[in-house]
Order: structure tokens, then sequence, then C-alpha cells
């Protein structure tokens, strides 16, 4: 007889440790942030790709980028983002994913951050839009928070990526994770 895989992102004796109820929940949260995450990229990056000059110069607005390389990053930005949620949503590469996802936040929030210090008046352009606005219409603070928020999903999936119902299982023979799974011989 084998011993039980412990899940991944724990140690032998973490797994052990942590009662099989507790691991369940936090795979449940975990395929709740992969979705989370991954969702809002796909939403984001959809309403973006069908109108890339204005992605660039929603870039433009945040007045950080040389010209040419906003224009990269305004074109680049959509696609990626549609591609790592959809890889988040799959469940696929999720840890490498979520580090991805959560750096685009990292760097939203930068970005926004620095707009509002400098009194920059424009619209994150996070989902689509972007540029200049009138000082009454930013919302930074929101914006911020959405974006704190939504990188502590992926810091959850880059420290925990076992979720239920991920290809990665499948595809890597990785152990599959069900919502009723007691193969580790507890409950």
């Amino acid at each position: 007889m084998s011993p039980a895989t412990p899940p991944l992102g724990t140690t032998d004796s973490e797994a052990v440790a942590r009662p099989t109820s507790e691991r369940h929940l936090l795979d449940w949260i975990g395929l709740a942030c992969r979705l989370g995450l991954g969702g809002v990229l796909v939403v984001a990056g959809a309403l973006k790709v069908s109108d890339l000059e204005q992605s660039v110069l929603a870039v433009r607005g945040y007045q950080i980028l040389p010209y040419d390389l906003a224009v990269v990053v305004g074109y680049a930005l959509p696609p990626l983002e549609i591609i790592v949620g959809l890889l988040l949503i799959a469940g696929l590469f999720t840890r490498w994913a979520a580090l991805i996802g959560g750096l685009f936040m990292a760097a939203f929030i930068t970005g926004i951050t620095q707009a509002w210090v400098r009194g920059l008046t424009i619209d994150c352009g996070c989902f689509g839009g972007g540029g200049q606005v009138a000082a009454n219409q930013t919302k930074y603070g929101l914006e911020i928070l959405r974006d704190v928020g939504l990188m502590a999903l992926g810091v959850f999936l880059v420290v925990r990526p076992r979720t239920p119902f991920a290809v990665e299982h499948r595809l890597f023979g990785l152990p599959l994770v069900l919502p009723d799974d007691h193969s580790d011989g507890t409950d």
C-alpha cells in the first residue's frame, strides 16, 4: 500500500496535520480564485481586444512608458489577459498563470497609484475605454481596491495551486481533486 500523496502546494507534514475538511475548503476557495481572477482577465481582455488603438491610448494616458513601448503594451496586453485568464479558468499551469495575473494586477495598481499621486485625471482603461476624463470621474480608490483583491486571488493560487476540476490534473497525471475526494484515507 502506497502512502497518500499530499495536496499540491503543501508539505507532507502540513497535509497530515490539516484536517480533510479544511483541505477541501481550501480546494474550493482555490477554484473560486481561479474562476474569479481568470474570468475578470478574460472579460477585461475581450473588451479591449476589438479596439487595440484605444488600448494603446489608455496605456499612453498613464504617461509612464515611452511612446513606442506604450504602443507595444497597448497591443499585447489584451490578448495576454485573455490567454492568462483562459489558463486559469481551465486550470492549466495554474501557479504560473496566477503569478502572471497577479503581476498584471501589481502593475495596474502601480500605474493607477502613480496617476492619482501625479494628479492625472484618466480612466484606467481596465475594461476598455481609457484616457482623459473629468476630475470628478476618476475612481482611483475603488480601482486600486479591486486590483488588490484580484492580486490576492493570484497570490492564493501561487501559494496553493491545487483546485478541483483543473485540466492539469488530467494532462500531467497530478492527483485529481474532486469534491468527494477521500483518496488520502482520511475521513
